[in-house]
């Protein structure tokens, strides 16, 4: 690939809902402009962008692919996005390094779930937009049909034609660009190839309106033709070209292009439009690049994926790492065409390129120059909030096991791990089901380690709701010095603490030496809980009296009384299982919104209020993290995919009476598996 300067360069994400024609739109790019000698399939498993062998064996891109191709003297570095909620994070990466978001929507499917998300995303972050309507050859696609689905959901935004179809369904031939104002018939071969032909009647008042529009928006910016606009003269082909590219730049309008890429119509033209009229990268004055994707391969070894912001990336030069304070060379830059390297001498401002095995580098760090730190802005990434436990299938692969774990966190930001103290169990969060299966496939095939995933225990607690006062006695004599401690222990509810310890002893029944040990007894006590087996809280233990041996008292001996004096009150003094409470934050649009207040109620939620967030109803509520569980799943079903929700605890509160019974017999099943 030859050099290009940073105005020759364009950053394009491809971005729409999971089965519009993302990878196939980036197939076509790279036949027509030469870079493949035949068009690939994503039900074939054979394109470029889906290279990843869980890409091909579910038929769904899961990783940002990066692109590049070159058209009329320009490079373009498309961005081919998963199009499915689990691999948001994919999405959130590319879209801090491109200057222009195509949403690509489905010719018959129209605006769906993702496609809608996306937008709201790139409307909120200002990020100047097209939209492509793709599989215009299919049954029951129609291109004004979309474009009135486009207008009517946003109703202030100008949203032009500039590539309109030509036939329909079966019939689509073609396009007819309105600022050329010129029709090109393709070859219904896949070729590519096509001829220029006059505008067809039927579309001469559609290129107009589009036409009439565009001067429209331009006009707003541009004086000259603002009055050449008010006295009524229409503007020539190259006038309209000229302004086009400012007025996407503004956001005055949104391009919509229409194109079938599995036939290969429409794609030069498109390209022509990208190189022509995309936005050019923005330069910072300092040297500067941000990491925007980390991918762990088992032959070439961590890949970082950097776009530069300013000044020039070279190999074998040390870079300043501004986000962690540390410094490294770089290696030799290479730019990635799907899993196809291509070594790059020098990547300049605005290019997107990758380096191999710099270790001290993470997902969203700053590189820069160490005489002149300039930290750039990071990527707001979603919070995983689905959660399994995982455990490997062998054992002896824990050790093995964590380590994969903590590769798999440096290439996927939206992926957790933690380690429950009380249950003992690592958790590994996600963003959904398909998230969290594709990552154990992973686990598998980079790592050789295959594993068991499985429902989080619930880390419920017991306490105690009576205040009794019980007696235990350690006695043993088996020859020479025996056992002896004895011990009265005062137990009583105490809400404000976890554990409190005191004593109360008089007269010398029980040696002050031999406190400590009643009280690491009772702790230990603690950890196991007389109803399921559960850490106990909440309980205040006052060590009142008891006797002792001159001879056969140890530390020993009063520790082991502490503990059988802690399973005898715990049994008299009303035990009682608690369970976590969580605050729950859920999004969504005001249409579901009954259906979610239903859904947190059966799951015994309490609905403490909500807010409206334009389109959006916020609301707050508080539900047992048992009830929880699988609430990323639930809320997908209820919401249609657009429902969004955090979670963070808040306090432990008692069991139902009705449900302890249950849920103590559940927890005892499960503990003896």
């Amino acid at each position: 690939m030859k050099s290009y300067g940073t105005e020759q360069i364009r950053n394009v994400g491809f971005f729409g809902h999971g089965g519009s024609g993302k990878t196939s739109l980036a197939e076509a790019f790279l036949f027509t402009t030469g870079v493949i000698t035949r068009l690939g399939k994503v039900p074939e498993g054979n394109t470029v962008s889906d290279y990843l062998p869980e890409e091909i064996k579910q038929k769904v891109s899961i990783s940002t692919s990066t692109i590049p191709v070159e058209w009329k003297d320009v490079k373009i570095n498309v961005l081919d996005t998963p199009g499915y909620s689990d691999f948001i994070g994919e999405v959130m990466s590319a879209l801090r390094v491109v200057e222009t978001g195509v949403l690509v929507l489905d010719g018959v499917a129209g605006i769906e779930v993702q496609a809608e998300i996306i937008w709201d995303i790139m409307k909120h972050q200002g990020l100047p937009r097209a939209v492509i309507i793709n599989k215009l050859d299919r049954e029951n696609s129609g291109f004004d049909k979309v474009v009135d689905q486009l207008r009517t959901a946003y109703p202030d935004v100008r949203f032009v034609p500039l590539l309109l179809p030509v036939g329909q369904e079966a019939s689509f031939a073609g396009v007819v660009d309105v600022v050329k104002n010129q029709a090109y018939y393709y070859e219904n071969n896949g070729s590519g190839k096509f001829s220029v032909k006059d505008v067809p009647a039927d579309l001469a008042t559609d290129v107009e309106m589009a036409r009439d529009t565009l001067a429209e928006a331009a006009s707003e910016a541009d004086d000259e033709i603002l009055m050449k606009y008010l006295e009524g003269e229409a503007l020539d082909d190259a006038e309209l070209a000229k302004i086009l590219k400012g007025a996407v730049e503004q956001n005055m309008i949104v391009p919509v292009l229409a194109a079938s890429a599995v036939k290969n119509i429409g794609m030069a033209h498109i390209l022509d439009f990208l190189a022509e009229s995309a936005v050019a990268p923005k330069v910072s004055e300092e040297k500067a690049a941000l990491v925007f994707k980390t991918l762990a391969d088992p032959y070439v070894g961590k890949m970082s994926f950097f776009r530069v912001y300013g000044g020039t990336f070279k190999a074998d030069t040390m870079n300043y790492n501004a986000t962690r304070q540390t410094e490294e060379k770089m290696g030799q830059p290479f730019y990635l065409r799907g899993k196809t390297q291509d070594p790059a001498t020098a990547i300049v401002a605005g290019d997107i390129a990758v380096v191999a095995k710099m270790q001290e580098i993470g997902t969203g760090d700053t590189l820069c120059a160490k005489d002149k730190q300039i930290q750039l802005d990071g990527i707001a990434f979603p919070n995983p909030n689905f959660s399994v436990a995982i455990a490997p299938k062998t054992k002896g692969d824990e050790d093995k096991l964590g380590n994969a774990l903590t590769r798999l966190v440096e290439e996927d930001p939206t992926i957790k791990v933690a380690k429950n103290a009380e249950t003992k169990e690592t958790l590994l969060y996600g963003i959904g089901e398909t998230h969290l299966d594709i990552l154990s496939e992973k686990l598998n095939r980079k790592f050789g380690i295959g594993v068991n995933m499985f429902e989080p225990r619930v880390p419920y607690r017991e306490t105690i709701r009576k205040s009794v006062k019980v007696e235990g006695k350690h006695k043993k004599q088996s020859g020479g010095h025996g056992q002896y401690g004895h011990v009265w222990i005062q137990f009583d509810p105490n809400p404000e603490a976890e554990f409190e310890f005191k004593e109360q002893v008089f007269g010398g029944s029980v040696p002050k030496n031999f406190f400590p040990a009643v009280e690491k007894g009772l702790r230990e006590a603690l950890a196991e809980g007389i109803l399921a087996g559960y850490p106990v809280t909440g309980i205040k233990a006052t060590l009142v009296d008891g006797s002792y041996h001159s001879v056969d008292s140890s530390e020993m001996a009063f520790k082991l009384a502490a503990i059988l004096a802690f399973k005898k009150g715990a049994e008299q003094a009303n035990p009682i299982l608690l369970e976590p409470i969580v605050e729950v934050t859920v999004r969504v649009p005001e249409a579901f919104m009954g259906d979610v207040i239903g859904d947190l109620n059966s799951k015994r939620g309490r609905v403490l209020g909500m807010d409206a967030e334009g389109r959006y109803q916020i609301i707050r509520a508080q539900a047992p993290e048992s009830e929880m569980m699988r609430y990323a799943i639930d809320l997908k079903a209820l919401t249609q995919g657009r429902g969004s929700f955090t979670t963070s605890f808040l306090q432990y509160e008692e069991v139902p009476q009705r449900m302890t019974e249950a849920v103590i017999n559940s927890l005892k099943d499960k503990k003896k598996e």
